[in-house]
């Protein structure tokens, strides 16, 4: 009986998408290929196919490692889009204009007029969850705006509404206003002005040129000119906001979204849409060939920025072996490699500490009294000496460190001194937390022009247009955050497991115990430092070796009777 037939496998990608058939193709072919190009082939198909089983020479050197989780291959060193920050230009829907129509029917050749009213404009919103992660997503879009309201009709069938626009933004993200233009504000002004007899100044943008009445008209299509002149116009009707304005957050914008949030919230409501001719009808005025145009809508420009909510924020130089080390205690699926900044952006992992498949070894508990199955771990891009200074990265990720409850700083003890180090972390974080203070002083003496209107022009004063340089300033919100250095904290000591590191992570263990007992000072130099309870943990991070005891720390350290 003949042997089987094995047939010839074409493809270029074959070799690396299919190696095992590959080399069994190569090998059964192998008189009708050259004998050198097929010696290549299967030599190829081995290299890829064939695990190595080469012994490891250093307890910790990854290029001596079987590849896995925590020693990926270079193909693994995939990025995620990710954005913390951006700027967003935000238009709300201008309202639709009114109609100018009259009744046509039978018998009926010249009828009241029936022109409806325009729509309202669409709302922009903005609603907190928890699947968002960046802001990579509004970050190229840039300007955003909302439906346009749609023209009112005949037989007074008002135009429909806009199309709103839901900003979906990851918890725990800050919005501040920039800038605003309100162009009803603007008509509210202008007719103050008018009331107390006041010109506008040659500065205030407020004010555009040219007749403004005229701007608000709408009149009948084909209507002569000479007509229009003698036409009796009525009364311009006064500026409106639509209702849903008074659910608008009092400007200038300053919101902290650190909680999920069930319903969206009001950023800038629509502009109402105009008045049909039907409104306008009056002794003098039967036949009324004029509506108003609907208003335009606001924009706000407005500057979101991301502060990630973990509870534990892993703070170390680069290289220093946090990205693996947050691949072994969590499902994170971090870029890891053996060069410096392999972290660009940063990374959330989930640490379980209850599978509901038992009974749990360790139970965390929040001031409320419930129990949580797991706690959030974050790792920032490394810091470098002088960060503080814009080197390296420099320190703009140190922003996600702000909200964690408990800090963590990662240490190589191969690399140098270990006190060294951690001093080192201290300064650049002591550093922005000065930076932090700095920003937080100047936005809460930051002075705006701008207040909302009513429709009550009659009340308004001056004071409700001019603002002092010392007063009406709108502070941030405080976001109600301990300092840096009073958050608890640890030190997760790397490469714990080879023989040179020993002595160096004793001598880090004893100087963590002479701040904890109050013979040095605190590295951060602050009065109010945390010094109540210090671990320094060393582990094999990229061996999964005393990983363990961090899961015990963060829950010793946030546990209520810890924390207060």
């Amino acid at each position: 009986m003949p042997p089987p037939r094995i047939h010839q496998i074409r493809g270029t990608l074959t070799p690396f998408l299919y190696p095992l058939l590959w080399e069994e193709a190569c090998v059964g072919v192998g008189r009708r290929l050259p004998r050198q190009r097929t010696r290549c082939y299967v030599q190829q198909c081995r290299k890829y196919s064939t695990p190595t089983t080469t012994t490891p020479t250093s307890p910790s050197d990854p290029a001596q490692l079987p590849e896995g989780r925590l020693n990926p291959s270079r193909d693994d060193y995939s990025i995620t889009p990710f954005a913390d920050r951006c700027v967003l230009t935000l238009a709300a829907g201008s309202g639709g204009h009114g109609c100018v129509s009259f009744l046509r029917e039978k018998y009926i050749e010249d009828g009241p007029p029936n022109g409806g009213d325009g729509g309202t404009g669409g709302n922009v919103y903005i609603q907190a969850v928890r699947g968002e992660t960046s802001l990579h997503k509004l970050a190229r879009r840039r300007t955003i705006f909302a439906g346009r309201g749609k023209n009112g009709q005949g037989k007074t069938k008002g135009g429909e509404r806009g199309e709103d626009v839901l900003l979906t933004v990851p918890v725990g993200t800050v919005v501040r206003e920039i800038t605003r233009h309100d162009p009803v504000g603007n008509e509210e002004r202008r007719i103050f002005m008018e009331q107390g007899g006041l010109q506008p100044g040659e500065n205030d943008t407020g004010f555009e040129g040219g007749n403004w009445q005229d701007k608000k008209w709408l009149l009948y299509p084909g209507i002569p000119a000479s007509k229009i002149a003698l036409m009796p116009m009525p009364k311009v009707p006064p500026p409106r906001r639509s209702p849903l304005a008074a659910m608008e957050p009092s400007g200038p914008i300053r919101l902290d979204l650190d909680k999920p949030m069930d319903r969206p919230m009001l950023l800038a409501a629509g502009a109402v849409g105009g008045l049909g001719n039907q409104h306008f009808v009056s002794e003098e005025l039967r036949k009324p060939m004029m509506a108003t145009r609907g208003a335009d809508g606001t924009k706000i420009s407005v500057q979101l920025e991301l502060k990630l909510l973990a509870d534990v924020a892993l703070v170390g130089l680069p290289n220093a072996g946090k990205s693996t080390l947050l691949r072994a205690i969590s499902n994170s699926n971090a870029r890891v490699g053996s060069w410096a900044f392999t972290t660009l952006q940063p990374n959330i992992g989930t640490v379980v500490l209850d599978d509901h498949k038992g009974r749990p070894k360790l139970t965390l508990r929040e001031t409320s009294g419930e129990t949580r199955p797991n706690f959030l771990i974050a790792d920032i891009p490394g810091l470098i000496e002088d960060a503080h200074l814009d080197r390296g990265l420099g320190l703009g990720f140190l922003r996600h460190v702000e909200r964690a409850a408990c800090l963590a700083f990662v240490i190589d003890l191969s690399a140098g001194d270990a006190i060294v180090a951690l001093n080192s972390l201290w300064k650049e974080v002591s550093e922005y937390e000065l930076l932090r203070e700095k920003q937080l002083y100047a936005e809460s003496q930051r002075t705006v022009n701008y207040k909302p209107f009513n429709n009550d022009l009659e009340h308004l004063s001056n004071a409700d247009f001019v603002t002092a340089p010392d007063q009406d300033a709108h502070p941030l919100p405080s976001l109600a955050l301990p300092p840096l250095s009073a958050k608890p904290w640890f030190v997760v000591a790397t490469k714990g497991d080879l023989p040179e590191t020993q002595h160096n992570f004793g001598a880090l263990q004893s100087y963590m115990q002479a701040i904890a007992a109050g013979r040095l000072p605190h590295p951060s130099g602050k009065a109010n430092a945390w010094k109540r309870v210090l671990h320094a943990v060393p582990v094999s991070a990229i061996r999964a070796e005393g990983t363990q005891r961090i899961a015990e720390v963060v829950v010793e350290l946030l546990q209520p009777a810890a924390v207060a």
